[in-house]
């Protein structure tokens, strides 16, 4: 079993990784492999909704000059995903929200029914609704959400800060067990003959509609 990392801050040895790592280090002691992989502090595109990813059906995005092609694959990959995040104006920071609009368009079917998980680490406010931001590309592709003892927040400015927050550590460590827990639960279902249930095609319902405009 492995779980892929993605660290969304600019800075590659920031609070963000220092969280990410605490969650690491405990899903290795559970036997679990994990990888770390940073966004880079690059430029990375937004989506633009051009839907070739849609048409192509080969899971991947049309612009192909940054990390995000890759990150769908090690994502594809892996048993499960964490996506941690430092804090900017009260919300994820701008890269990891266009990388996580592109990865769930192009490849979104590849990551159902991973359990995942998002983090967030700011100086001071700001975390609850980061983590929500992220959680919610999981929630609405079918992928079960790993809970912790609080939020998934910790708290850190200087670059090492939050290892000093024994609240927040607590959080990333009960995470990395529930995360593992999880993990080994879904493997022993998949020995046991049960299986992801099947995606019902999804019934599109606008929320403007022609006839009852006319109405």
């Amino acid at each position: 079993m492995k779980v892929l990392l993605i660290n969304g801050s600019p800075r590659m040895k920031g609070n963000t990784n220092r969280a990410l790592e605490e969650v690491a280090r405990t899903l290795n002691e559970e036997g679990v492999e994990t990888e770390i992989a940073w966004i880079t502090n690059k430029p990375i595109r937004g989506c633009i909704a051009c839907g070739i990813c849609s048409r192509t059906g080969d899971n991947r995005c049309v612009f192909d000059e940054d990390c995000c092609n890759e990150l769908i694959q090690k994502a594809a990959e892996a048993d499960g995903i964490i996506v941690g995040t430092p804090v900017y104006y009260a919300g994820a920071s701008g890269e990891i929200r266009s990388l996580m609009d592109r990865m769930f368009y192009a490849g979104g079917s590849l990551l159902r029914f991973k359990p995942a998980a998002g983090i967030a680490v700011a100086r001071r406010a700001g975390t609850i609704e980061a983590v929500d931001q992220i959680n919610k590309y999981f929630q609405i592709n079918c992928m079960p959400v790993v809970s912790s003892t609080y939020w998934g927040l910790s708290y850190g400015r200087e670059p090492g800060e939050t290892a000093r927050d024994g609240e927040g550590m607590h959080t990333m460590r009960t995470l990395g067990r529930n995360m593992s827990w999880l993990l080994k639960s879904l493997e022993a279902a998949r020995a046991a003959g049960i299986n992801p249930p099947e995606v019902e095609p999804k019934a599109w319902t606008h929320v403007v509609r022609e006839d009852l405009a006319e109405g």
